[in-house]
């Protein structure tokens, strides 16, 4: 039996870390690191010292090669292959270090609840057959780290807020209903396709890491300033991460 815990560790600062999450991550008899490309080589730097910041004991820590998304074909199949290939390489990871079953645990960026596919994941190893027990860690999310870095509400007095993905807004444009709109997952800047009069953003990149970037004020005026930062700040660190919130100015009538 294996039992897994997905633990939320928001956006890489130690200190967003919770009591819990700690002591999961010192319980466990395995954790294992995704490894991606060397462009993004700070990102498991980033988790490796989250584990020698918050073990007290000795515990396995180990890199493994994450596979890489076809950029492709149709996307939804694309993300399906994907998961597929990452199910089948947590299984050989678990079956060369916890042959025996034992306590496995992964670092979530964020929250494993929000646009994060581990606990998909794990469904897939456990309709194929795997004895498993799923356990979630709660982390502080992006979205939380970009409210409180800009402090401001998410929602505005008794409205709802809509949270999508830069190709769904790029594709949809502004989504009926609503007047606040948090965007993840946006790599191409989808907010320079909207109309941006009455529009306001908030914008911010490395939430809560030394390297953290804001911007904020009327869409027209800082659309521009983001993608210039975003571009620069990409370039020299090699990858970026980066969420943030649109709302009409009605909103605060």
């Amino acid at each position: 039996m294996i039992d897994l815990h997905l633990i939320g560790i928001g956006t890489g600062n130690p200190d967003h870390l919770t009591r819990e999450a700690e002591a999961a991550m010192n319980a466990a008899d395995l954790i294992l690191l995704p490894r991606k490309d060397d462009a993004k080589s700070e990102l498991i730097d980033l988790r490796r010292a989250l584990c020698a910041k918050v073990l007290t004991k000795p515990v396995r820590v180990v890199a493994f090669d994450l596979p890489v998304r076809a950029r492709d074909g149709d996307y939804l199949a694309a993300v399906g292959d994907w998961h597929d290939a990452i199910a089948t390489a947590w299984a050989a990871q678990m079956a060369m270090h916890l042959p025996n079953g034992g306590r496995l645990a992964l670092l979530v960026w964020g929250d494993p609840s929000l646009y994060d596919s581990t606990l998909r994941i794990a469904d897939r190893l456990r309709a194929n057959g795997m004895a498993m027990r799923v356990h979630v860690v709660p982390g502080i999310t992006s979205l939380q780290a970009l409210t409180g870095a800009h402090a401001i509400p998410l929602n505005t007095l008794g409205a709802p807020v809509l949270i999508t993905t830069g190709r769904r807004l790029r594709d949809g444009g502004w989504p009926d209903g609503v007047d606040s709109v948090a965007v993840m997952l946006d790599g191409a800047c989808a907010f320079t396709a909207l109309v941006s009069d009455g529009l306001t953003i908030w914008w911010g990149a490395y939430l809560g890491m030394p390297q953290q970037a804001l911007i904020a004020g009327p869409l027209a005026e800082a659309a521009p300033q983001i993608v210039r930062r975003r571009a620069a700040l990409r370039a020299e660190h090699g990858w970026i991460m980066d969420t943030y919130l649109l709302r009409r100015t009605r909103a605060f009538a």
